[in-house]
């Protein structure tokens, strides 16, 4: 006997809805592994000095106070290195405003003349890093915002000989605009669970967050230096995973630093959102397929709507979205410690349902927009595309 397409319909929906169940129950659990070891870490006594290289383009939101927060931290030596490409970069202006505010830091600021690739930030890097007087190097983003602890903590890791990498999970502090405030409940509820469960499935760390990048300068060289990621977009993630590949072990700090979102209009949230997903897409084909299975809310929603609100659809809708809120509030409130969610957990039904069309409109070409400037992706490399 044929069965009716709608009923298949209902089969697959009710499906993945069980799968991003699982999906949310792996979440969890990986969670709590976490926070158990979290438990049992304390900041530690090894304590190198460390050049903090900051690349730099143009300004974030609060800028200032996040660039202030690394001259304000509880370390005994570290120095930092700013660069930026353009001379008339307004970000200038606050790197000498912190040397003055800061005379006994170490602060110098390197004009990277050149563009040696199509990711401007490595490119920074790259003739940055000549400057770092330290073997400990710590990359991280120029819209990040530390507490006084914080290198104390990431750096404690590295003092095992065969740890080559701490990177660290961060919250994302929402601008008033609807679309500030879904990425920030999307970073906190769904991708530090996301980061969580594929440490535990990988069984290890084998990529790098933006927000943190500590390692060994011997160990950057071992892997060619930043030189090989001119030209990806995802420069931190192509970082851990060549460290890894060489024998190197990552580690995912127990610290969580903060973000600053900008007031995102509809149009600059989605490209920001379509830019993160055909990054995945391109770099980890296979997983990004596999990212269908974790959209169990969405697919409830419409398994509700095939089935014109049959009252078992409503049961599976009511047992997803039970699973899906208590792995936001472990994730969202626990792990990553970000206050809003118990403010805009209502927001996180949409923000699930629009992450779906981002991901099915990821696979619809492979053009991004980075900082004003639209690419083509190409396994992973940036082509910029002339306006």
């Amino acid at each position: 006997m044929r069965v009716p397409p709608f009923l298949l319909m209902q089969g697959l929906l009710t499906l993945l809805a069980l799968c991003g169940c699982g999906y949310y129950a792996l979440c969890l659990w990986s969670a709590v592994r976490f926070l158990k070891r979290r438990e049992k870490t304390g900041s530690g006594t090894f304590l190198p000095p460390v050049s903090i290289l900051k690349p730099l383009r143009g300004i974030d939101p609060e800028i200032y106070a996040s660039l202030r927060s690394h001259c304000l931290l509880d370390y005994p030596e570290y120095e930092i290195i700013f660069g930026v490409s353009d001379p008339a970069d307004p970000a200038i202006a606050h790197v000498q405003e912190l040397a003055r505010e800061f005379p006994q830091h170490p602060i110098r600021l390197v004009m990277c003349e050149h563009i040696l690739g199509g990711n401007i930030k490595v490119s920074n890097l790259v003739q940055m890093l000549p400057e770092a007087r330290y073997e400990f190097l710590l990359v991280n983003d120029s819209d990040i915002r530390v507490e006084p602890d914080y290198l104390r903590r990431v750096v404690a890791p590295l003092a095992d000989v065969q740890t080559g990498l701490v990177t660290c999970l961060y919250r994302g502090v929402a601008a008033p605009t609807l679309g500030s405030r879904l990425e920030a409940m999307g970073i906190s509820t769904d991708f530090c669970g996301g980061v969580l469960a594929a440490v535990e499935i990988e069984g290890g760390l084998r990529f790098g967050l933006g927000s943190t990048l500590i390692f060994r300068k011997a160990d950057l060289k071992a892997v060619d230096s930043f030189a090989p990621l001119l030209d990806y977009l995802a420069d931190d993630y192509q970082l851990g995973q060549r460290l890894a590949a060489s024998g190197r072990v990552g580690y995912l700090s127990e610290v969580v630093v903060d973000t600053f979102l900008p007031a995102y209009t509809w149009r600059a949230f989605f490209d920001h959102q379509l830019r993160w997903a055909r990054s995945v897409r391109d770099s980890r084909g296979w997983g990004y397929l596999g990212v269908s299975l974790t959209f169990g809310l969405p697919w409830a929603m419409l398994n509700l709507l095939v089935a014109r609100g049959a009252v078992w659809a409503w049961g599976v809708l009511a047992a997803v979205f039970a699973l899906r809120l208590t792995m936001a509030a472990v994730v969202g409130l626990r792990v990553a410690g970000d206050w809003q969610v118990r403010r805009w957990w209502w927001l996180i039904p949409l923000r699930d349902v629009v992450a779906l069309g981002v991901w099915a409109v990821g696979y619809l070409g492979k053009t991004v927009v980075w900082r004003g400037d639209r690419f083509l992706l190409r396994d992973g490399k940036l082509e910029k595309i002339a306006r």
